[in-house]
This record gives structure tokens, sequence and C-alpha cells, in this order.
């Protein structure tokens, strides 16, 4: 079986759709709120499917997938940074959104749109490069096979 990263992708080009139409929408609008709620389970979908992913990535590496099951979500970025599958500049921004996703998890009001906004078009970024490198990870050890 080969992994994929089509559905992080899939994720990240639809929070990105989401962060383009809250910002076209009149403020304080319903059509707002409903990409409000978009954006803030986009960003909490972004952010597991990707965590999976690096679980995944890092079973390459001799880790395995029932240690990593029980291993805290900022070790397992950590293991990514000691591996290469991200620097420790990206960490430490990952750190950060994780921080963000854990204290907005439940609030869909300005709160989540001042503090995640703010930082969205980093997360973005960074999750595109994840992705990428993501991809040509699981390319590569699919071609040892």
């Amino acid at each position: 079986m080969s992994l994929t990263t089509e559905h992080l992708l899939r994720s990240i080009n639809t929070l990105r759709a989401a962060t383009e139409m809250f910002g076209q929408a009149v403020p304080d609008s319903v059509e707002q709120d409903v990409f409000r709620h978009a954006l803030v389970k986009g960003f909490e979908l972004v952010q597991e499917t990707s965590h999976k992913l690096l679980k995944k990535a890092l079973c390459q590496f001799g880790h395995t997938a029932r240690r990593l099951e029980q291993t805290p979500v900022k070790e397992i970025l950590r293991l990514c940074a000691q591996h290469g599958l991200m620097t420790v500049d990206e960490v430490e921004r990952w750190f950060s959104y994780r921080d963000v996703r854990n204290s907005t998890a439940h609030q869909y009001g300005e709160a989540f749109v001042t503090q995640t906004m703010a930082l969205m078009s980093h997360f973005l970024a960074d999750a595109a490069a994840l992705e990428s490198r993501l991809a040509e990870q699981f390319r590569l050890a699919g071609s040892d096979e």
C-alpha cells in the first residue's frame, strides 16, 4: 500500500478557499459565519491530517506506529526535525499553530479570527511545504519496494 498526501492537499486547498471567501464576505453576515466555521474546522483538519501523515513518515525511520500513537504531538514534531522532515524553525511555527488550535478549538468568534487569521498565510505556506515534502518522502519510500 502506497502512502499518499492527496487528502492533505485537498484540505489545504479547501482551507485556502475558505480563508479567501471569509475575507470577501460581508462583515457580521451569516455567510461570514459559515466561512468562520469552515476556517476553524479546516485549520483543525489540516493539522490533524498532517500529524497522522508525519507519524506514517516517522515509521519509515524505524519508529513504531504503536509508540507514535502514544507520543504527544509536540514530541512528534521534534522527531520530525531530527529526521529532516521539518526544520527547527518549522517545528517552532507548528508548535504555535498547535497552541492556537488548542486555545481556539471550540471558539468560533472574534478570538479565533484574530489569532488564527494573523497566522493563516504562514500556516498555509508551511502546510503546503510539508505536504510537498511528505509526498516526496512517500514517493521515494514507494520506489524502494
